[in-house]
């Protein structure tokens, strides 16, 4: 799978890719990654790529020509390219989003900066739009690193032990249950015995408990959403 970051800062994101499980996928071949910088295709005779915004208001736009012309180039080498913006004015980004994502061979990542990108820009080549959540940051890089992650981990053979996707947060309603690993007793907070007594049916029993309470505790809407469910699957 190929991921292609729209970016004025290729160092932000690179840096990513140095070191654990996205660094063997990329070793392996089973994930690339290419940068396009905006500011390459800047007609400005200073490679400018931003401007005031139009109406007033504080901040500069990043303005359309330098990435109609990155993003004309990049789907003229790919024409299935899924291209993607990082913006708070979108929806938010779900796991069954990066699972359904992980089925694509190619995906941009449009990252803004300063007050935001042209509208027209995304109306001419977004796929799809996305918000990490609530909240501003300086520039759309991060939240394209947040949505590459959660796409790779769903594509085959990223992961060691693919079986680990299927115990998480948000593969349902629940939050996943608390982990453990050794010793047994640390400083006299202990592992749950239940958990050492091999009984499997008795273990998943108890990390389903825990899961609700989790859920009930951080994300009660969740918790809601997943008794309702089970109430009419009775």
């Amino acid at each position: 799978m190929k991921f292609t970051f729209v970016t004025l800062f290729q160092n932000i994101v690179e840096g990513y890719f140095c070191d654990s499980i996205l660094k063997r996928a990329i070793e392996k071949e089973i994930l690339s990654i290419e940068f396009l910088n905006p500011r390459d295709f800047s007609s400005s005779k200073h490679n400018k790529v931003d401007d005031t915004s139009v109406g007033g208001g504080a901040g500069m736009v990043m303005n359309p020509q330098p990435l109609f012309d990155a993003l004309d180039e990049l789907r003229a080498k790919d024409e299935d390219v899924h291209v993607v913006f990082l913006t708070p004015v979108a929806k938010p980004f779900r796991q069954n989003d990066a699972k359904r994502l992980a089925k694509k061979s190619h995906i941009a990542f449009v990252s803004g900066r300063y007050e935001g990108i042209d509208e027209r820009v995304i109306e001419k080549y977004a796929d799809e739009v996305f918000s990490i959540g609530d909240y501003i940051l300086t520039g759309g890089e991060l939240a394209s690193l947040v949505m590459c992650d959660a796409v790779s981990r769903n594509v085959d053979g990223v992961l060691g032990n693919s079986d680990s996707l299927s115990i998480e947060s948000f593969e349902s309603e629940l939050l996943e249950a608390p982990s453990f690993s050794k010793p047994q007793n640390y400083e006299n907070y202990c592992v749950p015995s239940e958990y050492l007594k091999g009984n499997h049916s008795k273990i998943r029993s108890l990390k389903l408990a825990l899961s609700e309470c989790k859920t009930k505790f951080f994300r009660p809407e969740q918790l809601l959403k997943h008794r309702t469910r089970k109430s009419y699957e009775k």
